[in-house]
Order: structure tokens, then sequence, then C-alpha cells
């Protein structure tokens, strides 16, 4: 069995991002997923004269073992004026100070939603870019607008975006499998 995280690029405690990434991590077959919250690696703002003085904090060297023992993440994208979350860019800049290569080569699913009609589509575009520069090996991506009106009981309630959504997994599975 595989071992999948699930994360929510987002602190928010209400996260819609948190909540599609456990929705489609639950999806997967035959994977373990394990339920990343940021808040849980909560870190202080990254800085080099942080980091001289203090060193690495022990919540980015937990995360950074948590990520080496999986063998694949998704991943969704809260969008904030178009960008990632300062929160989650934080974590990637301390990350980015333990290893590079931050996403360790894994598998990647990488999602985004937004209760608007893009979807988080720009945020998800540029980490589909960025990723790849950070060991991100990117398997597919998905978009889901207008959040609200497209997941509705705890699923996806729009058939096409449904079907899309199963083609980009089993891309996913078929990677993992082949690992």
């Amino acid at each position: 069995m595989k071992k999948i995280i699930a994360l929510g690029a987002s602190n928010s405690k209400n996260s819609i991002n948190k909540t599609l990434a456990i929705y489609v991590a639950n999806k997967i077959t035959n994977a373990k997923v394990n339920i990343v919250d940021l808040n849980d690696y909560e870190l202080p703002l990254y800085g080099i004269d942080l980091e001289a003085k203090n060193g690495i904090p022990e919540n980015a060297v937990k995360l950074n073992s948590l990520i080496e023992s999986t063998d694949g993440l998704v991943i969704s994208l809260a969008e904030h004026n178009g960008s990632y979350t300062a929160f989650f860019k934080n974590t990637l800049d301390w990350l980015s100070r333990i290893d590079i290569k931050v996403w360790k080569d894994k598998p990647i699913l990488l999602l985004a939603t937004s209760p608007g009609a893009r979807g988080g589509k720009i945020v998800l575009q540029s980490a589909k870019t960025y990723f790849p520069y950070l060991g991100g090996n990117v398997i597919a991506d998905f978009s889901l607008a207008n959040f609200y009106e497209n997941f509705l009981e705890n699923e996806i309630s729009n058939n096409e975006l449904e079907k899309e959504l199963n083609q980009k997994i089993q891309l996913f599975e078929q990677k993992m499998n082949s690992i």
C-alpha cells in the first residue's frame, strides 16, 4: 500500500483546498492517506538572519521528514491575489533551506479550488512551472471552479468535473503503481 500526503496549502481552519485535497486523496486506491495540516507545522517568517541565528526550525525538519517518508503528494493550492498563500510560501522557503528538492521527486497530483469562476488557475499554473525546480514531479493537475456550487455534500456534484478528476486520479495512480 502506497503512502500519500493530502495537503491543503493554506492555514485557514476551514480551507476548501484542504477539503478538496482530502476528498481527492481518499479516492486513490491502495493508498494510506496522511492528512497534513500546515497549522501543525507553524514556522516563523523566513529570513536569512533568523536562520543564521537560530538554525532550521524543528517544524520544518519534521515536515521535511514526512515528505521524505511518503510515496506521493496530493496538494491543493489556495490562491491569494494570484499567488500562493504567504503561509504556504513561507513553508516552502524554510523547506528549501533543508533541501532545494522540497518535493523529493515524488509524484504530485496538483489541485486548486476557489469560490470563483477561475478555480485558482493562476496559482495552479505557477506551481506547475515552479514545482519541478523544487523536485516536484507533477503528474496531473485539476482546477475546481465555483467550489460552493460544484462541491456539495462532501463530493463533486458536477458529473463532467468528476469525470475529469477521475481521469487525473487514474494518471496519478498509474505513476504511483510504477514506483
